[in-house]
């Protein structure tokens, strides 16, 4: 399946868009997630090669450099994040399609590249006060990253218009059954 088709879920930080593409995989299995690279580090809970592939600076400098990215880009002051071609070359290997959670600015390269075998959906929060208590309840951010994520939502808010389609995550259930929706009708055509 060298060109299988891509659905690419982005969204703002905290928008929902990592439980939208856990939900799709468990009624898809068709489908297999692309574990992006980054340079962050680790949380508590994830593991390297499942949740991501985690990167020193300069192996993803390396990388960049060797031309083993889909697309890639510095989201945050020195925390990098890109899809690996090797990754899309694993799941196209296994005969399946890619499902991406990636960020706004990611989820719009990786549709540029691939206009024709992909399905862009953009994850918009109810609003950026809604977004700010999401994450603000994760408690996994310090006030000042917390504050370069909101700042950065405000600014990716302003991309949704150039995905395929933008689900309001205000009620899960039905952003979850809208999303299903979407992707029974991609994946049949």
């Amino acid at each position: 399946m060298q060109n299988g088709k891509l659905i690419i879920i982005a969204a703002p930080s905290g928008a929902g868009k990592t439980t939208v593409v856990k939900h799709i995989l468990q009624q898809f299995p068709q489908l297999s997630f692309s574990v992006s690279a980054t340079t962050r580090p680790m949380r508590q809970g994830e593991t390297d090669g499942k949740d991501y592939y985690f990167l020193s600076e300069q192996e993803f400098k390396n990388r960049i450099a060797n031309d083993e990215f889909v697309e890639w880009e510095m989201v945050y002051v020195g925390k990098y994040y890109g899809t690996l071609k090797s990754e899309l070359q694993r799941v196209w290997n296994n005969n399946q399609h890619i499902i991406f959670d990636v960020d706004v600015e990611g989820g719009l390269h990786i549709k540029n590249k691939y206009p024709n075998n992909s399905l862009s959906i953009f994850i918009n929060p109810p609003s950026l006060e809604v977004l700010k208590q999401r994450l603000t309840d994760r408690n996994t951010e310090s006030e000042e990253s917390l504050h370069e994520r909101i700042s950065k939502a405000e600014h990716e808010l302003s991309f949704a218009s150039q995905f395929d389609v933008v689900l309001t995550n205000d009620d899960l259930q039905l952003t979850l059954s809208n999303a299903e929706q979407l992707l029974k009708d991609f994946l049949t055509k």
